[in-house]
């Protein structure tokens, strides 16, 4: 059984895109990391390189396949833009 020195949310992590790789600063003054490979494995430990000590990740856990993202109605449509009239008109009269 792992002894995580913390839980950290995913939010809080550095995210850079040219390594696709999340950091969080350790206290020995290095940086814990985890790949975003990693998190769409499933892996939820974050390791520091210079040091012994571990970090849990807490984020969502929701693989998306392309046949999921055909089908799924919880993504909000981002591509499409209503305009606050449209949107209005939509509303029942009351």
């Amino acid at each position: 059984m792992a002894v995580f020195h913390d839980e950290v949310e995913i939010e809080d992590f550095q995210y850079d895109e040219d390594s696709e790789t999340y950091f969080y600063p350790c206290p020995c003054g290095d940086n814990f990391c985890i790949t975003k490979e990693d998190l769409e494995n499933g892996e939820d430990v974050a390791t520091c390189p210079s040091c012994s000590l571990i970090i849990k990740v807490i984020y969502d856990k929701i693989p998306i396949t392309d046949d999921e993202f055909q089908t799924r109605t919880d993504i909000p449509d981002v591509t499409s833009t209503v305009s606050v009239e449209e949107q209005e008109e939509k509303l029942p009269k009351s």
